[in-house]
Formats: structure tokens, C-alpha cells, sequence
């Protein structure tokens, strides 16, 4: 409990620092002034195209549980998906809302292995497909930037599909490691889910399928950012947002602060500085883009109310103690 208390404390304390910090070099009321002026009818657009994310997600995390044999209909992919979004945003870790889909996909029948590495794996499906996207709109970007901006740009890149092609291969077979460790139950787990990682990465229809969802959640976010910088007033295109805002969505999804707050801002600043957008502007659209994360998520909310699963409670952190403690997966 104390672990938990101080990794929430010291993300809340990285987000008021990032945020204190990205405050202090421009003019806020500026920024706000912006955001009072911003076009609403686009701003309601934006929400549109932002909800198409629900429908997005669900059929990502479909996909990936179809692969790994955990089939889950898709209505109750995308009301399961909604009250995760909720709860990502309503608990403080930022994660929260993924403990309650393993919960909810468990209470609804399927297995604690297809439950909870479903989960897992959509989250590094989701990850994996914005490194690719980074991949392909580096090109592009680099003509728009310095050439010094643009080395540092293709180096961290290259860093990052590194690491993201290392750490699908350590998930992949860390199962050969501990071959002999069957006998522990974090052991067995781990195999599980190294199996499952090669069923959705290794095959060639999983593969496509769930980076094809990946990929089209990310165009998708990237398309409402534009949205939102039009009803701002902004000279940017749906190319600059589809190379700036990928980076910006890969560097939120370090879980190091409070929904990302701080982390968002900071990164959305440097990323639109490189095409010359003015720090009061590029905070605005990314105060926007979060607050519209925080509308479209609450009516998750109320799917959860009205949910049979809500009187049975869910513990924040993971799920229910009788079933992570007491229940072995199933091979």
C-alpha cells in the first residue's frame, strides 16, 4: 500500500512540476484566452471523431483477444472499453481503468489468462503500432525541421523501434529462460503470456489485424488534434499532425505522471515549436485535447453504474484479491 501511495505521489508531483515548468515560460492567460475563443462547432467535431476512439480501441482489444483464443463479442468489448476509459481517467495511476477490464472480461467469462494478457498485450499492441507510425511519418517530419532537430528526431527514432522490437522478443520467449520454473505460478504466467505474445505478433493475420486497429486509433487521435488546432485557428496541417502528435501520444504513454497531464503539454509544446507554433498556442491545443479526453470518457462512468459487475466491487491496482491470488490461468 505504501509502494502504491509514493508511485502516485511522484507522479502527481512529475505532472504539477511539468506543468509548473511548461506555465512558466509562457503567457497563460494567453493560452487561455485561446482556448475561450476556440471555434465550437469544430470543437464539437472533434468530440465526434474523438468518440470513434471507444469503437477504435474495442476492436483493437477484439482482435488481440480473438488471437490469443479469448473471443469476446463487441458489444461488450466497447461498453467493457468505455468503463475503462473512465477509470483510466477517475484513479490517479493512469492504469486503473486496465485493472477494471481485466475484471470486467474475467466476470464476463473469460479466462483469467485470455483476461488479463488481453489487456496487457492491446496496451503493447497500442505501443507498438505508434512506433511504427513514428517510423513512417519521420520522413516527412525531417523536411519540416533543422537539420540538428532532425538527427536528434531519426536517432530517437531508431532508439525506440530498438526498444520496441527488444522488448516484444524479451516478452516472446522469456518463457525459454525460465523453462525450468514451471513450478512457480509467476513462472507459469509469464509463459502464458509469452505464448500469447507470439500468437498476436508471430502470426501474419493477428499481426495485421491488430496493428491495422493500432495504427487507424493513432491516425484517428491525430485527426482530432487537427480538429481542435483548426478551431484554434492554427496554421497546421493533417500532416504535421499526423508526424507531431504520434511522438507526443508514444512519450504520454510513459506512466509517469496523472493521466499524462504535465508529460502532454511539455511534449506537445517541443513538438509544435518545431514547426514554428507559439508556445501559448501549442498549450492551448494540448489543454484541449485533454479536456475533451475527460468528456468523451464520462459517460463510461454511467455505463458503469448501470453495469451488473459494479456491486461486486474492483480493487484499484489489480484485480480482486480472489482472483489474483487464488486462481491459476488455464493453459
Amino acid at each position: 500500500m505504501l509502494k502504491k501511495s509514493l508511485g502516485i505521489a511522484l507522479k502527481v508531483f512529475i505532472s504539477g512540476a511539468l506543468i509548473w515548468y511548461v506555465f512558466q515560460g509562457i503567457d497563460l492567460d494567453a493560452s487561455l484566452k485561446k482556448i475561450q475563443s476556440a471555434d465550437r462547432p469544430l470543437l464539437l467535431a472533434a468530440v465526434v471523431v474523438f468518440y470513434f476512439q471507444l469503437f477504435i480501441g474495442a476492436l483493437r482489444w477484439q482482435a488481440v483477444n480473438q488471437a490469443v483464443g479469448a473471443v469476446m463479442a463487441f458489444r461488450q468489448a466497447v461498453r467493457i472499453f468505455f468503463i475503462g476509459m473512465f477509470f483510466n481517467q477517475a484513479l490517479p495511476g493512469g492504469t486503473g481503468g486496465d485493472a477494471v477490464r481485466v475484471y470486467l472480461a474475467y466476470k464476463g467469462g473469460l479466462e483469467l489468462r485470455g483476461a488479463l494478457n488481453g489487456v496487457m498485450l492491446e496496451r503493447v499492441a497500442a505501443v507498438v503500432a505508434l512506433v511504427l507510425l513514428v517510423d513512417i511519418a519521420q520522413p516527412f517530419f525531417q523536411i519540416r525541421i533543422t537539420a540538428e532537430a532532425s538527427d536528434w528526431v531519426a536517432s530517437t527514432a531508431a532508439l525506440l523501434t530498438l526498444g520496441a522490437i527488444g522488448g516484444l522478443a524479451l516478452i516472446m520467449f522469456v518463457d525459454r529462460v525460465f523453462q525450468n520454473f514451471q513450478k512457480y505460478k509467476i513462472v507459469r504466467g509469464l509463459s502464458y503470456l509469452s505464448a500469447d505474445t507470439r500468437a498476436v505478433f508471430l502470426d501474419p493475420k493477428n499481426t495485421f489485424f491488430v496493428i491495422f486497429w493500432g495504427l487507424l486509433g493513432h491516425i484517428n487521435l491525430s485527426l482530432c488534434v487537427f480538429i481542435i488546432a483548426m478551431s484554434l485557428g492554427l496554421e497546421v496541417t493533417v500532416l504535421d499532425c499526423l508526424m507531431l502528435v504520434p511522438p507526443v501520444l508514444l512519450i504520454v504513454a510513459i506512466p509517469i505522471s496523472i493521466g499524462g497531464w504535465g508529460v502532454r503539454e511539455y511534449a506537445m509544446v517541443t513538438a509544435f515549436g518545431l514547426i514554428g507554433i507559439p508556445e501559448e498556442s501549442a498549450t492551448a491545443l494540448s489543454l484541449l485535447f485533454g479536456l475533451l479526453g475527460i468528456v468523451i470518457s464520462l459517460p463510461g462512468g454511467l455505463v458503469w453504474l448501470m453495469s451488473r459487475e459494479r456491486g461486486q466491487g474492483v480493487s484499484y491496482g489489480g484485480i480482486k484479491s480472489e482472483i489474483a491470488l487464488e486462481e491459476t490461468p488455464k493453459s
